[in-house]
């Protein structure tokens, strides 16, 4: 059975037509893992970690597609499963840069694509593999790009979600007004994520229900 772990609320609802069990992690490497070691007790024997990621290629534009060929932590190269990469469309994009906290200036960005060889980050996908390995199960990768390595990200971006990767909106108001400066970044992250989303949601469209994959 495949079972997909997504950061976002929003991200599980994207994945429902998947037709295949998903939880959300709530945005975090431990509460990916956790969810991805929930739906391995519930029976799943294979993991897609589906949602949103960040550029580290300047080519890698808000709203492409990638399926990595591998995600990188640590130092530690984790291929992802051929079959299960061609049912999500074939393998793009390189490798995806696993992280535990978000990356947010563009320097940074810039500065660990170079030192990963990887076109893309995210925070969950390196503890999804974790957990696909510690239980000998095939994994995959499903993301699209929201924010480009050339944008720094607004201060709200590393603390809009709550537990249940749901918008935390009292937080996201009050880092507003902490730093109103940020606004005009908020609505540009809010641009991609937008194109970012609807790659998702025609990609989904595409694929079809996933049950009779493996």
């Amino acid at each position: 059975m495949i079972a997909v772990i997504t950061g976002l609320a929003a991200e599980a609802r994207i994945a429902e037509k998947l037709g295949v069990p998903i939880l959300a992690g709530g945005g975090t490497p431990w509460g990916a893992e956790l969810a991805a070691e929930k739906l391995v007790a519930a029976g799943a024997t294979a993991l897609i970690s589906f949602g949103l990621a960040g550029g580290l290629d300047p080519d890698f534009r808000p709203g492409l597609i990638v399926v990595p060929l591998a995600v990188v932590e640590a130092g530690r190269i984790r291929p992802t499963n051929a079959k299960l990469a061609h049912a999500l469309g074939g393998w793009s994009g390189g490798m995806l840069a696993a992280e535990a906290e978000i990356v947010t200036a563009a320097g940074d960005k810039y500065a660990l694509g170079r030192a990963t060889l990887c076109g893309s980050v995210d925070l969950e996908s390196g503890a999804i593999a974790r957990v696909a390995e510690r239980h000998g199960m095939p994994f995959a990768v499903l993301r699209a790009i929201c924010d480009p390595c050339e944008r720094d990200l607004p201060p709200v971006a590393s603390a809009a979600l709550d537990a249940k990767g749901a918008i935390a909106i009292r937080r996201v108001a009050l880092s507003i007004l902490r730093h109103p400066g940020q606004i005009p970044g908020l609505i540009a992250l809010g641009r991609d994520a937008a194109r970012a989303r609807a790659a998702l949601v025609r990609r989904v469209f595409e694929l079809g229900h996933l049950g009779g994959v493996l």
